[in-house]
């Protein structure tokens, strides 16, 4: 697999299943740092229509990390009681 089948197919896994670049790394075998400069530079060059949905999602996983953060926390806090 080259490199342009491996972005196109980490854009056509998030943009199916919404899940983050740590999720999309673990699924393709890959680094984060991989996956987030395919999604965020590679793509645009690639496909500038699917660049464009994929950081939609991407913007929305930054918009909420603070609650993802905070709700991890509290779950951790409550098993330790």
């Amino acid at each position: 697999m080259n490199i342009s089948e491996r972005v196109l197919n980490e854009s056509d896994y998030i943009l199916k299943t919404g899940y983050t670049i740590r999720e999309i790394a673990k699924k393709f075998k890959v680094s984060k740092s991989t996956v987030h400069k395919d999604l965020n530079e590679r793509l645009k060059k690639i496909n500038k229509e699917k660049y464009i949905k994929v950081k939609n999602i991407l913007n929305y996983h930054i918009d909420v990390r603070h609650i993802r953060g905070g709700e991890s926390t509290r779950i951790k806090y409550l098993k330790e009681m």
